[in-house]
């Protein structure tokens, strides 16, 4: 199982970190939306000889004639190890945050996934552009806006899903999956392999999955303490979305999305927390030692993913303790 790391360095430190994170073992490094660009970091790291991945970019703000030059672009600076990794976030987010359109959300992605893909391979095969989607429509790409084959091939698309009809999709016209890190053992096997069983539809077409999951990981008890209690902020804001539920609901725990709901639309922020009890933080994260958390990596996606994004959030974990998880996960 090839092991990604969570891309968490200033701007300015981005190579150099994706550099050590190499030198720990690490295969990949990913960024994703939050408060600074998703494409910037890994712009500086594709030189550092490691996978570069977005888990997830935001693809409704996004043209995808943007998302096909960036993807090009970087693939070709990372000289091949580029994926590109595409979300659709929540409808409060995209109107209100991103200023976008939000509608169908399924079917969008869809035509935002075939739409880049027809880009890319319209440079990559000397084809005519002539793609007529649903919502883009991509029908001119005149030689001084055509970059021709990319050296490396086509990055790879793909597309992070929890919902089955997002991940039904996202196995029909994508790459890979991205399972959202906000799962646990039993609704990924219950729901979301299925999910993508039913995509795939017998096909042997190649697909990855790519699991991420969120660590809390430490070397201590008190350090894994410190951890564990850093991750139940992430569970409790995880949580509190509607469009989360059914992982919630899987474990029998639904009742607790709209009480985290509601105090989040409060800004009562440590009470969530508050709510998120052991049991919660032991099904939907990796947690202890390295040996350990990579024991429950393995258990729960080994037999399936050939890819683990590891994120380790709202704490800070000694290189030397990833260095160990990547090294176990490798057993």
């Amino acid at each position: 199982m090839s092991v990604d790391i969570w891309l968490n360095a200033p701007l300015a430190e981005s190579a150099t970190r994706a550099t050590e994170l190499r030198a720990l073992g690490v295969d990949g490094v990913f960024t994703f939306e939050g408060a600074h660009d998703v494409f910037a970091p890994l712009t500086l790291a594709a030189t550092a000889g490691v996978d570069i991945m977005t888990n997830v970019a935001m693809a409704f703000p996004r043209s995808p004639m943007h998302l096909a030059h960036t993807a090009w672009d970087l693939h070709a600076l990372s000289g091949g190890r580029f994926r590109l990794g595409l979300g659709s976030q929540i409808r409060t987010h995209i109107e209100r945050r991103y200023g976008s359109t939000w509608s169908e959300p399924v079917e969008r992605m869809r035509d935002s996934v075939l739409a880049v893909r027809a880009i890319l391979r319209a440079w990559q095969q000397r084809e005519r552009l002539d793609y007529r989607g649903r919502f883009w429509q991509h029908t001119l790409m005149t030689p001084q806006f055509d970059p021709g084959p990319n050296p490396h091939g086509v990055p790879p698309v793909l597309v992070g899903a929890l919902g089955p009809r997002m991940t039904e999709m996202a196995a029909q016209v994508a790459d890979g999956l991205l399972v959202m890190p906000f799962n646990t053992e039993r609704h990924y096997r219950e729901r979301t392999l299925a999910a993508v069983a039913r995509g795939l539809d017998g096909s042997d077409r190649p697909f990855e999955i790519i699991a991420e999951v969120i660590v809390a990981m430490g070397d201590t008890d008190e350090d894994i303490d410190r951890a564990r209690r850093a991750v139940r902020n992430l569970l409790a804001f995880y949580g509190s979305t509607p469009s989360y539920r059914p992982v919630l609901e899987v474990e029998g725990w639904g009742e607790l999305q709209p009480e985290l709901n509601l105090l989040s639309k409060q800004g009562r922020w440590q009470e969530m927390a508050g709510l998120v009890d052991d049991r919660m933080v032991d099904a939907l994260t990796a947690s202890g030692s390295p040996a350990e958390c990579a024991a429950q990596i393995r258990n729960r996606f080994g037999d399936s993913a050939s890819r683990v994004c590891c994120y380790f959030p709202g704490y800070q974990v000694a290189d030397a303790s990833i260095a160990d998880l990547v090294a176990a996960l490798r057993c």
